[in-house]
């Protein structure tokens, strides 16, 4: 099978309005991810972006180390005492072999090497030392809002999704996991916000930046009609839902710190 490009880049462009417009995680996920973790002294956060989930976890990491192979997204990232930058891919971060309690890559392991990953993962983890990926699909807000959300995603953007997209539609059911998985609780993500932010989340996503690239046209301009008719005459807030989708595991205590035969 043929490798993938070392990096898919479909968020440098746009990373201002990215880190600006992406909802945020549910602070009680960052207190399940440190309640497994052997200790608290450091958490790797792969494929960071903006540093939105690195920022997160830093109120219960001593250190965190956010990586991203996107010099944008790490320029755009906001200062943490605790969270150090770098401009790193996720397949070779460059942290020392044992050296983090906690391993995350949020809405991001899609876009990764994922077998140059878990050997990554596996060697920079302490023995015990736990990992977590988790990624989001569409938001739901009520029927007609869905179905008009729904077909954008499906029929006007959907043939600009890139590939591992599909990752993301099965909720990373079928990546491989070469860890001692455990059952999380469930998590989801909640936010009232009002139709002009909705439209610049859209503007966001990587197919809409595709299509934009590729016809010269803005397909989130184009369905706001249709989006305004099914949201309300006034356009105000309403409350958004994403269910995440969570794998959790952990590197077995005495285990090599990656495969023997990569």
């Amino acid at each position: 099978m043929p490798r993938r490009p070392a990096f898919s880049d479909h968020f440098s462009a746009t990373a201002a309005r990215y880190a600006r417009l992406r909802p945020n995680y549910p602070p009680r996920l960052f207190s399940y991810l440190a309640g497994i973790a052997p200790s608290r002294r450091r958490a790797w956060d792969a494929g960071a972006g903006n540093g939105q989930a690195s920022r997160a976890l830093a109120r219960h990491f001593r250190e965190v180390v956010a990586t991203d192979a996107s010099a944008e997204q790490i320029a755009r990232a906001r200062p943490h005492p605790r969270v150090t930058y770098r401009v790193a891919p996720a397949e070779k971060s460059g942290l020392s072999a044992e050296s983090a309690d906690l391993v995350t890559a949020a809405q991001a392991a899609h876009w990764f090497d994922l077998p140059r990953f878990w050997r990554e993962v596996r060697r920079v983890l302490v023995p015990g030392g736990a990992v977590a990926i988790w990624c989001y699909e569409l938001f739901r807000v009520g029927p007609r809002v869905d179905a008009v959300v729904a077909r954008f995603y499906r029929d006007v953007v959907g043939p600009y999704w890139p590939p591992e997209r599909k990752l993301v539609e099965t909720g990373y059911r079928t990546v491989e996991f070469p860890f001692e998985e455990l059952a999380p609780p469930r998590f989801e993500m909640r936010r009232r916000w009002s139709l002009p932010r909705v439209l610049g989340f859209l503007s966001t996503w990587s197919a809409v930046q595709r299509f934009r690239q590729s016809t010269g046209e803005d397909p989130v301009a184009a369905i706001r009609p249709e989006l305004a008719k099914a949201w309300g005459p006034s356009g105000g807030a309403r409350t958004l839902r994403w269910e995440l989708a969570l794998r959790v595991g952990r590197r077995p205590r005495g285990s090599p710190s990656a495969p023997r035969n990569p």
